[in-house]
């Protein structure tokens, strides 16, 4: 596997499942995989779980580990091509990128939206140009439209907790102070659509999600309907995707915030979130406490999944 993306990118889902939980049961098996190779991680963005849990990966799998935060102690780099670099950037990806891969074996990019022009967001013109530069195999830490380290970790957590063979799982908006990328739930729908579950999403008027990634999904706007018998409520904000508001705040409606009456309309659903929460925005203290919560699990299992997708990379080496 060159390059880590998409739930395309695994290969069969099963066989990813079933080497994630072969890696669980002991993330140390495959240490000699790694042995003198050097995993670089570049951070264009803030991280506390995908520096941590893609950091910890590499370290199960024998890896070298560098940490690149572009924004602290780095030149600011340009990203377009044919501007005039008399501002206050010193350095243009192209030269950066094949600089960095010289000194590394696989590259990790954190890259987030800018949230002004969808075109320039949806294109991924950072990650992109580290795949096309690198000569590396590079994955996703979260790009501007996707993430898919978080969006397999959920797929796994779900595998271990699922209570019937196929669970009704519900992604739901809800309220946020901030303009939020949509990279969190497009990922989400991505892989769910890549399963059999009962895959529903609820949001808002205004809030439609990008429908290469929603694909087959039902889409209900009313969201107590569509919490009727989930199993799973998945919780996230985003802001508009559609023209002419991208990237814009269209509610902040705390009637969609997930609380105790909303969660006694599933079948006792486990609660989900990507995190960090805004509490009593996204969901009350009681719900993300409660014995059905499982973000700390959910957000453990994001060692997992980097270690998977990392010992696929060093397999194709």
């Amino acid at each position: 596997m060159r390059t880590f993306t998409s739930v395309a990118d695994l290969g069969p889902l099963d066989k990813a499942l079933a080497m994630a939980a072969e890696i669980k049961k002991d993330r140390y098996a495959f240490t000699e995989l790694g042995r003198n190779k050097t995993l670089l991680m570049i951070f264009f963005n803030s991280s506390l779980r995908t520096r941590l849990s893609t950091q910890k990966a590499a370290m199960n799998l024998g890896m070298n580990v560098m940490v690149l935060d572009v924004n602290q102690g780095a030149w600011k780099l340009e990203t377009e091509r044919g501007v005039v670099m008399d501002g206050d950037k010193a350095e243009h990806l192209l030269e950066a990128i094949p600089v960095m891969a010289s000194y590394c074996d696989i590259i990790g990019v954190r890259s987030f939206a800018g949230l002004v022009d969808k075109a320039e967001d949806y294109e991924e013109r950072v990650l992109n140009q580290f795949i096309k530069y690198s000569g590396r195999p590079v994955f996703s830490m979260e790009a501007a439209t996707c993430h898919p380290l978080q969006a397999f970790a959920d797929l796994i957590t779900i595998e271990e907790f699922k209570e019937v063979e196929r669970p009704k799982v519900v992604l739901t908006w809800a309220p946020h102070p901030r303009a939020l990328p949509q990279a969190v739930p497009n990922s989400f729908a991505e892989w769910m659509n890549a399963t059999d579950y009962d895959f529903v999403i609820t949001h808002p008027h205004g809030y439609e999600l990008d429908t290469k990634f929603t694909c087959s999904a039902r889409i209900e706007y009313d969201q107590n309907k569509a919490l009727e018998g989930a199993d799973f409520v998945y919780a996230k904000n985003w802001s508009a995707y559609a023209d002419p508001n991208y990237g814009k705040i269209l509610s902040t409606d705390r009637g969609w915030t997930i609380d105790s009456a909303k969660m006694a309309l599933t079948n006792n659903a486990r609660f989900m979130h990507c995190l960090p929460v805004r509490r009593n925005m996204i969901v009350t203290d009681d719900v993300i406490e409660s014995e059905r919560s499982i973000v700390i699990p959910e957000a453990a299992n994001r060692e997992i999944s980097a270690t998977t997708v990392l010992k696929m990379m060093l397999e194709s080496l």
